[in-house]
């Protein structure tokens, strides 16, 4: 009795569904199943709008997950997909007849009244299809844990394994043989050797950085770390201005901690060159308004974009992202900055831990739109506690929160600038006043090095060593009618910068 009791025990412990469960539909959405597929064999571009949200296991009917196998095949091979062409790769698979037959799926045609909301349709069957997952996976680690002879470290493991694949799996890839991405390479190549700078990927117009890069390179991950006051969003607003007004590179700036207006007024400053606390109060000069209004003109109609979603999720991310290279054709993301973003919807046992999720969801969501990704992070303490020139430099252990965000990036960069712990001559006597160094930490490609950049705090701008605009470029786009700006009486002359370029800030 006893051993019959045991093995009525067990055979309970098997049971895939919970008993509070029974009698409960999974979950599913059969209309709009059936007004998704009507739609993509009616518009031309429907199946482009929600390839990346739906799978043929997405559906639930297995007649419709059959169709949609077939529209994809259609689409991979860019042959038309519509009523016709799906009935004929039905036959050629086999499944016409159990995906319903010719006239099953011409009724679906018949069954959308617009294929405006495709999108928002995709989305609700995705849920539910996330949902069945989430009740197969529930229901499994419930069984599991009514066995005693699972261990429970074991199976959290296991678990844990299965909801980071659950969430994850929408954005997995299939090998590749090899042949195209020979051409992939053979094409960057030649693309390099086109230019005279040798440059293959995308130029951030500081050019002692693009030479040891060659250029922020597609489908890497780039950290550029630096303690607070250093200029990180300086520096990527400058790079985000080079990038997309003087080479046309469509770039996307996503800010967790200023609003659109307040990096639209940094972006302003840095461009304008007037100081921060003129654009905020208004209180400009006249010379300055026209100076304003000259320089402003290279900002509008930028390939700029900038989203200011609070405690963004690398989830919601994901999904900005993607629709952002679709629509925009968006070659980098900036991410400002790491530490401020969160993996909701997962529990972790440290924000250690979650930081780490945030690095290889970063690091995953470059390699799939095989675009850099340049996200800023903060670095801990340990510099203020160091003494000395050499002390004062960040290194790759000050990286902060996570060690798996070294692990993770392609490239670690540090922003670094002497003059602000009061270093004002390095080992040679050279002045760093005005000065601020990129220090390349970690390049898994390429070259580690330091490069220096001109950084002027009073505008949040950094250039190129070299670098100054003179005033004639200012001028010369005015009416000849038009007087010169006059020279303010409180000292501050932009005139004198074409002939003192090397004038301290």
């Amino acid at each position: 009795m006893a051993g019959e009791a045991r093995n009525s025990g067990k055979s309970k412990q098997r049971t895939v569904i919970p008993q509070e469960m029974a009698g409960r539909l999974q979950p599913q959405a059969k209309e709009l199943e059936e007004a998704v597929l009507g739609a993509l064999m009616l518009e031309k571009d429907a199946y482009s709008i929600i390839s990346e949200l739906l799978k043929p296991e997405c559906f639930y009917e297995k007649a419709h997950e059959m169709i949609y196998a077939a529209i994809v095949d259609l689409a991979i091979s860019q042959r038309p997909v519509d009523m016709l062409t799906v009935i004929e790769q039905l036959k050629k698979r086999g499944e016409l007849e159990m995906a319903g037959g010719q006239f099953y799926i011409s009724q679906l045609t018949s069954k959308v009244a617009s294929s405006a909301h495709i999108e928002y349709h995709a989305r609700i069957i995705a849920q539910k299809y996330l949902a069945r997952e989430l009740i197969t996976f529930t229901a499994m680690v419930q069984g599991k844990a009514f066995d005693e002879t699972i261990d429970v470290d074991d199976l959290m493991q296991e678990a844990e394994g299965k909801l980071f694949e659950i969430s994850q799996r929408n954005v997995k890839k299939d090998a590749t043989q090899i042949n195209p991405v020979i051409r992939d390479a053979m094409a960057l190549l030649n693309k390099a050797a086109t230019q005279t700078e040798g440059l293959s990927g995308i130029r951030s117009g500081f050019h002692g950085l693009d030479k040891i890069t060659a250029g922020w390179q597609n489908s890497d991950l780039i950290i550029i770390a630096a303690r607070p006051a250093m200029g990180k969003t300086a520096f990527v607003l400058s790079m985000a201005k080079n990038m997309a007004i003087h080479y046309n590179t469509p770039v996307a700036l996503f800010s967790l901690e200023m609003s659109n207006v307040q990096l639209v007024n940094r972006l302003i400053v840095n461009v304008a060159e007037i100081v921060g606390e003129k654009i905020k109060n208004g209180q400009l000069e006249d010379y300055e308004w026209k100076q304003l209004d000259y320089r402003l003109k290279d900002l509008y109609d930028a390939p700029i974009y900038v989203d200011d979603t609070p405690s963004l999720s690398v989830f919601e991310l994901r999904t900005k992202a993607r629709r952002l290279v679709r629509e925009h054709d968006v070659k980098c993301l900036i991410i400002d900055y790491l530490q401020l973003m969160n993996a909701s919807g997962m529990t972790f046992g440290s924000r250690e831990q979650e930081v780490s999720m945030i690095s290889r969801s970063l690091k995953g969501l470059a390699k799939e739109l095989n675009i850099p990704i340049i996200a800023l992070s903060q670095l801990n303490r340990g510099v203020e506690n160091r003494q000395g020139i050499e002390g004062k430099r960040p290194q790759l252990a000050d990286l902060r929160e996570s060690g798996a965000i070294e692990q993770d990036a392609d490239m670690v960069c540090f922003i670094h600038r002497p003059e602000y712990y009061k270093i004002t001559e390095d080992e040679r006597g050279n002045s760093l006043i005005g000065i601020a160094e990129i220090i390349i930490a970690k390049h898994r490609n390429g070259a580690t090095g330091d490069v220096r950049l001109r950084f002027k705090s009073e505008f949040a701008k950094f250039m190129n060593i070299d670098d100054d605009i003179p005033v004639r470029e200012y001028t010369s786009g005015m009416n000849n009618a038009d007087p010169l700006p006059p020279i303010p009486s409180n000292g501050v002359d932009f005139l004198r910068r074409e002939h003192e370029i090397d004038a301290p800030f």
